[in-house]
């Protein structure tokens, strides 16, 4: 049983790591990316603000608002800060049109629409820096996810050797 310990072990670890990355991301969307789309979405300002207000509480409570996100290198699609200011924006915006006419509404909830959302490959996605859900730790999450990839990919590999083994053995 002890010769089982340590690969049990890597198995365990190797496996922790990618899930831990899939409850972060499903954790940002339900606190804050759920909520920058439905601000997107909005029909009235009221309505936009109150998804706004919620999205950046959660961005303010995890410190989301400067930094990059990148792991070698600092592009500007993963600026926090930017992004952080930008958000911010749309926020006062939304608030100064509050009492305004319906037409300089509509004209904020289009601009706060074009703020929010940008055209990807696969239709309109949200404005958002890859890997804010892991920052500030992307860079363990990124060793952590090669390391589990090389374990999971001995492991598979040492049980196909064995399996080629003992079915030449029968």
């Amino acid at each position: 049983m002890k010769k089982y310990f340590i690969p049990i072990l890597c198995l365990v670890l190797a496996c922790i790591t990618p899930v831990t990355c899939v409850v972060r991301n499903i954790q940002f969307k339900q606190n804050c990316s759920g909520y920058l789309k439905q601000a997107a979405d909005a029909n009235t300002p009221e309505l936009a603000l109150d998804c706004l207000n919620k999205a950046l509480v959660y961005v303010e409570k995890n410190h989301l608002t400067y930094g990059y996100t990148s792991v070698l290198w600092n592009t500007e699609d993963e600026n926090l800060e930017f992004w952080y200011t930008n958000l911010k924006a749309c926020q006062k915006e939304l608030k100064a049109c509050l009492d305004g006419t319906q037409l300089e509404k509509s004209n904020v909830l289009m601009k706060v629409r074009e703020s929010l959302t940008d055209e990807g490959q696969n239709g309109t996605e949200l404005t958002i820096p890859d890997g804010i859900s892991r920052y500030p730790y992307n860079l363990p999450f990124a060793i952590l996810n090669i390391l589990s990839i090389i374990v999971i990919t001995g492991i598979v590999g040492e049980v196909c050797l064995r399996f080629a083994d003992w079915s030449t053995n029968i």
